[in-house]
């Protein structure tokens, strides 16, 4: 898929490191959710699991890290560098989440965002809705606590 010279394609291990520098360039340590390069190369090899990116030129701009498990699909990390967010990259990744969890047999989709996060209204638009909150879920980096949101959607074919 391509749009204004956009490229989404699969990612892998080789990836991680360019995938690493968008991850902190999009995610404030403030908050806590970001992830450790090993928390992700210890997740690539597993089954289910997928990395999809986004390329600009060749740069990668944003990614998604996802899995699926027993007719259940999550969105484990959707990253667009900060200099390209609010562009349409996100919501093209969005997408192709959606479009990969239902032709890996996907029934429902899950994912978890940081209550505040303004994700939270394109994960809306998609059809998303709150199904729970986890209390607490994100510690900051000055020790600051932050809800999670727990939003699903289920497709209806």
């Amino acid at each position: 898929m391509s749009a204004s010279g956009l490229v989404l394609e699969a990612g892998g291990a080789a990836d991680l490191d360019a995938v690493m520098r968008v991850m902190e360039d999009s995610f404030d340590p403030a908050y806590g959710e970001g992830w450790t390069a090993p928390q992700c190369a210890g997740l690539l090899p597993m089954a289910g699991v997928w990395l999809t990116l986004a390329r600009d030129g060749g740069a990668i701009a944003g990614f998604a890290l996802s899995r699926v498990i027993a007719g259940e699909a999550e969105l484990l990390l959707l990253a667009v560098g900060s200099k390209r967010q609010k562009s349409g990259i996100g919501e093209l990744l969005l997408n192709r989440f959606i479009e990969d969890a239902r032709r890996r047999g996907a029934r429902q989709l899950h994912l978890e965002v940081r209550d505040g996060n303004p994700a939270v209204r394109l994960y809306k638009r998609a059809g998303f809705s709150q199904v729970g909150r986890r209390r607490n879920y994100y510690s900051g980096r000055n020790g600051e606590l932050f809800d999670a949101l727990t939003l699903a959607r289920t497709f209806d074919d």
